[in-house]
């Protein structure tokens, strides 16, 4: 990715007017696939924690504050995404704070690796949470320290953590460790639980209160909540009452579906029994190419959001820019509807969430959602791009015969990461001659529609000479619009499709190809954006549907 391309990302917090029935009501954009920066411009690293509503001690305001690790890798990866970092060491946690989950200001590293160097030598340390302990009147950081979990706290909450105690989990599951683990308050109670899994194989899932023994910050019990196939990224929301466990599956530093269970009691039963169901919307992207991290319950005036908050562990997966995709979650019933959205605004005030403007609306358009070289006999076992399908007219076969099957994406080299997104690209080619067509049907969700109008298709490529027919394409309502790719690109190059008639909230965009044997075409951070609305009349509000009510497209109102 060239360098001024980059620069033009790393927006986070643009501020937009919305909501006009509520003229004190802000909605501030929430971007994905961009490396996220503090209100002053300073770079936000945060990974593997949490976020947690405390009182402000000096002010008396209630803040949002997030805690994450900080890796010194990450700022390498930051400053160089073309190349993936090959280890994780711990430089401090951080904790920054906000009133809108948008605008953050940072606090303090409130645990360094100063301090845990005088315990020990240089060891993993990563996924965390905070509680405060009324008893103590103490704020206690629980955080994976080697291979037992480390207690740590503090008078306030951005203040300094200082060691407490380190716990072995042996006598509670078995193991000294935790696999996974974050902290979960319960907000109409006020208590906080740590939920982590099984510390070998991670196929069961546990839940402990926080609170005091012997005067000392603890674990106050131990309950199995889930038996069965191994999950990590273990943490929990509530959402009207109900206890959502959510996990991923164990694919190391790589994306993968989110999965739930749901209970009346934070304790279970969790249903389905030890059958964790995939939630909707997620299985396109991975959810948006990440790992469930943690989730921030937005309860405001008008509407309550649950925010997914996922972990891209880019530094160490390569696997696109940004730490932090945050997506926002609605519900058909009981059932978690998963948004994935590379840029929306919510209103923390109102709890009231939109889609941007400038939302790329293609799914998997980096492709870096696909980790290994696709047909994978190894886990995941596909066949396809995720979001994408390939249709063969003439050529080998798409199959798991890895000695014919033409293998679906290039792993994009150090330096063609310069100007590509990511370690993946799709690859478009055979060993014989061919006919394909790779495509993407996009259309209106039951929470987020495709309005219509006029939308511009981009994406960058490579290819070689070879072609008889080589085209990008979008088809809307009976109608093709195509841009030939005419010559051979030596060099990545961005293309762009202008003047997309998007009708019917449905369109399919995609590529096709008639090659020689041997010619390949390699394509990179395809983005389908909308140029202008078709409802140019007034302003045109999106009003999210009720939750209670049967899906339904969104209604648009306008005025």
């Amino acid at each position: 990715m060239n360098n001024s391309f980059a620069a033009a990302l790393l927006v986070l917090a643009c501020t937009i007017s919305s909501f006009s029935g509520s003229p004190k009501a802000q909605a501030h954009n929430i971007k994905n696939d961009v490396f996220w920066n503090t209100k002053d411009g300073q770079p936000i690293y945060s990974q593997g924690g949490g976020i947690f509503r405390f009182k402000d001690p000096q002010s008396g305001i209630e803040k949002y504050y997030w805690y994450g690790v900080r890796y010194e890798e990450a700022e390498s990866y930051r400053n160089n995404p073309a190349f993936t970092q090959p280890r994780a060491s711990f430089k401090s946690v951080t904790c920054y704070s906000s009133t809108d989950l948008v605008n953050w200001t940072f606090e303090n590293d409130v645990l360094t690796n100063e301090e845990l160097l005088k315990h020990g030598g240089k060891t993993w340390v990563g996924r965390l949470g905070v509680a405060y302990v009324k008893e103590l009147k103490k704020y206690a950081l629980f955080v994976q320290h080697g291979n037992q979990v480390l207690l740590a706290v503090s008078n306030t909450p951005a203040g300094e953590f200082t060691w407490h105690q380190q716990i072995s989990m042996k006598d509670m599951i078995g193991t000294t460790n935790t696999g996974d683990q974050t902290v979960f308050t319960d907000e109409d109670n006020g208590k906080s639980y740590l939920v982590y899994s099984y510390g070998s194989g991670r196929n069961k899932i546990y839940v402990s209160e926080i609170g005091v023994k012997d005067g000392m910050v603890n674990l106050l019990d131990c309950t199995k909540v889930f038996q069965g196939e191994s999950r990590e990224g273990n943490c929990l929301f509530k959402y009207k009452g109900r206890y959502y466990m959510c996990a991923s599956n164990i694919y190391g530093w790589d994306a993968s579906f989110a999965y739930y269970l749901v209970a009346d009691d934070i304790r279970g039963p969790y249903t389905p029994a030890n059958d964790m169901q995939v939630m909707a919307g997620c299985a396109d992207d991975y959810a948006h190419v990440s790992q469930t991290g943690f989730f921030v319950t937005v309860k405001g005036n008008k509407k309550e959001t649950v925010v997914y908050c996922g972990d891209r562990w880019a530094d160490f997966a390569g696997n696109g820019l940004g730490y932090n995709q945050w997506c926002p979650l609605s519900f058909n019933g009981a059932a978690p509807y998963f948004n994935s959205l590379n840029s929306w605004n919510l209103d923390a005030a109102t709890g009231e969430w939109t889609v941007a403007p400038d939302n790329n609306y293609a799914k998997n358009g980096s492709f870096e959602a696909d980790r290994k070289a696709i047909p994978s006999h190894v886990k995941p076992v596909q066949t396809d791009l995720l979001g994408w399908t390939t249709t063969v007219i003439e050529g080998n076969k798409i199959s798991l015969d890895s000695l014919s099957s033409p293998v679906l994406n290039h792993t994009n080299s150090d330096s063609e990461r310069r100007f590509v997104t990511g370690e993946k690209s799709l690859n478009i080619g055979d060993k014989i001659s061919f006919r394909r067509k790779v495509s993407q049907a996009i259309a209106s969700s039951p929470f987020v529609p495709l309005e219509d109008g006029v939308y511009t298709l981009t994406a960058r490529i490579r290819n070689s000479s070879g072609f008889a027919k080589l085209e990008m394409y979008a088809e809307s309502k009976g109608k093709t619009y195509k841009l030939a790719i005419k010559e051979e690109n030596t060099a990545w190059k961005t293309i762009e499709l202008k003047g997309i008639a998007v009708k019917g909230g449905k369109v399919e965009i995609g590529f096709t190809a008639e090659g020689a044997a041997n010619a390949f075409c390699y394509v990179d951070d395809v983005s389908l954006q909308v140029v202008q609305s078709g409802r140019t009349k007034g302003d045109v509000q999106l009003k999210l549907r009720s939750e209670q009510t049967p899906p339904t497209l969104l209604a648009i109102q306008t005025k």
